[in-house]
């Protein structure tokens, strides 16, 4: 089981927000998200968003700390990256 998880440089709500996506599955990352106490509203298509108030909590859970790109990469060679214009199936 592999997470990865962005730093929280994403600003929205008046807050900061980290990416968290799985390199397997999409029910790889609903299992760990639910473990990290997000919400199935925070899942956006191909990844969860996170408040930087639980980055640490994610990390330790074993979410990997990765950069922005770096992320998108493991998205798209996983096939699990889904483009805005298409609706998630799962």
């Amino acid at each position: 089981m592999t997470l990865y998880i962005d730093p929280p440089t994403w600003p929205g709500h008046g807050r900061m927000w980290s990416h968290l996506i799985s390199d397997l599955s999409f029910d790889e990352l609903h299992a760990f998200a639910a473990r990290l106490g997000a919400p199935p509203r925070a899942f956006d298509r191909d990844h969860y968003d996170v408040p930087s108030t639980s980055y640490g909590l994610a990390v330790r859970l074993g979410a990997r700390e990765i950069g922005s790109k770096e992320l998108v990469g493991l998205l798209v060679g996983a096939g699990l990256r889904r483009p805005k214009h298409e609706r998630p199936t799962a």
